[in-house]
């Protein structure tokens, strides 16, 4: 990246590191019986109030847990964002730097996310029927998982199991409509595109299937995906050396909106470009040795994203038998070890070429 860049090297690993941090704890905090769920896919003022409720009576030593369920899903718009922003900056900030197909743009973006999924994927079906529970494959399911396409199904939400890898079928979209429709178009393609698919939930009930499908797809990822493209065209920091604490203050205004937004269907539906916004403050307000755990995280989140379901599915049961965080410590702590095995095993995977010449070359 150049010096001008709004985001380093290390800041976006850092925010990978936020972000996978953020999903793997909200994996698991959510499927614990007393957790205040989500508002994910459908917004459901229920949920909202009663995290404020559960604030208006005096939190508990279950307050990480309460905070992690309800808000760790942000760390998919944080993904989205910073997608966004590295295939801008990959792509377009050399002349001819996308010369192939589309046809060859999508295979080696569908072969990337593939080699990623696997490994985690096999290790969770052993996994998944040597414990209690076990749920069934359908067929139709399983290749729609690996063809990346069960988000196109019309419940999506009955063929993802164990969860997580239907991000890839959302990654796969957006990877398309980046080099079909976005890949150095004037910003108003992109804005305009944000803008209908903004339409398209807004008219939606906030309960029903149909909002619940949008935003499994990429009309519901485009917003944080579209605000990092235009991040990593027009915002330059020019050498300017913005105070820590400028940030910090960014950061806790954003932060009360965040709230606030999520106690409205229409101001929840832009949630997700204040959580980026919030994310990159965060970042930029923290010094170097405090940002150097989050830069490590971020160097293994691709294997803690497909891995952690594993786990989860290991050590819930200690968390829902009374002991929730003796599980959840021991859970973070397989997923830690795991994930880097996971990472090893992911680097002998041959690594896809956008071209059969490239392939021949190596």
């Amino acid at each position: 990246m150049k010096n001008n860049s709004l985001l380093s090297k290390a800041e976006c690993d850092a925010l990978r590191g936020i972000a996978i941090l953020g999903i793997m704890l909200h994996n698991y905090c959510h499927w614990l019986w007393f957790a205040i769920r989500e508002n994910e896919y459908k917004f459901y003022m229920s949920r909202s109030q009663q995290l404020a409720d559960y604030f208006a009576a005096g939190t508990d030593e279950m307050l990480p847990v309460q905070l992690f369920s309800y808000f760790g899903h942000y760390g998919v718009p944080i993904f989205l964002f910073l997608s966004g922003y590295g295939l801008t900056l990959k792509y377009e900030r050399k002349a001819g730097n996308l010369s192939h197909s589309v046809w060859q743009f999508t295979r080696f973006h569908y072969l990337k996310l593939l080699r990623m999924m696997v490994p985690g994927f096999a290790a969770f079906i052993v996994v998944d029927y040597l414990t209690r529970g076990p749920r069934g494959y359908a067929a139709e399911n399983v290749l729609a998982l690996f063809g990346m396409v069960a988000n196109l199904l019309p419940e999506p939400n009955e063929a993802i199991w164990p969860g997580p890898y239907w991000f890839f079928g959302l990654m796969m979209q957006l990877y398309l409509v980046y080099r079909l429709l976005l890949f150095r178009r004037h910003w108003g393609f992109t804005v305009g595109l944000i803008a209908l698919c903004w339409l398209a939930q807004a008219i939606c009930d906030p309960e029903s299937t149909d909002l619940n499908w949008l935003r499994y797809n990429f009309i519901g990822g485009i917003l944080p995906f579209g605000a990092g493209l235009l991040a990593a065209r027009y915002l330059r920091l020019e050498h300017v050396d913005v105070p820590r604490y400028h940030w910090l203050v960014r950061l806790l205004l954003l932060s009360a909106a965040i709230v606030a937004g999520c106690f409205s269907f229409h101001t929840w539906l832009w949630v997700s470009f204040a959580i980026c916004a919030a994310a990159v403050c965060l970042v930029k307000s923290l010094p170097e040795k405090a940002l150097s755990p989050f830069v490590w995280f971020g160097t293994i989140s691709a294997a803690m994203f497909v891995i952690h379901p594993v786990f989860r599915k290991i050590f819930i049961p200690i968390s829902r038998h009374g002991e929730v965080y003796d599980g959840l410590l021991l859970y973070f702590i397989a997923t830690l070890a795991f994930s880097w095995l996971t990472k090893q095993v992911m680097d002998k995977i041959a690594q896809p070429k956008m071209n059969s010449h490239e392939e021949k070359k190596s």
